[in-house]
């Protein structure tokens, strides 16, 4: 269980930290995602977008 917990850490510290950049190729700005702004800090919820990843990455994943 702690194998899980770490690799969920790390994934999201390389997630937040690529934000940015993932945003301008359209990650996070999919219809279906959602971003709030509550006291000048805003918060996004990918739903679509992570849905569509999880496609591609299983589709890649059953390639190889």
């Amino acid at each position: 269980m702690i194998r899980w917990l770490l690799t969920t850490f790390i994934a999201v510290a390389i997630l937040s930290s690529c934000w940015p950049w993932l945003r301008k190729i359209g990650i996070g700005r999919m219809p279906g995602d959602i971003t709030l702004r509550v006291f000048g800090k805003e918060y996004s919820f990918p739903f679509m977008s992570t849905l569509i990843l999880s496609l591609v990455l299983a589709a890649i994943a059953r390639v190889i």
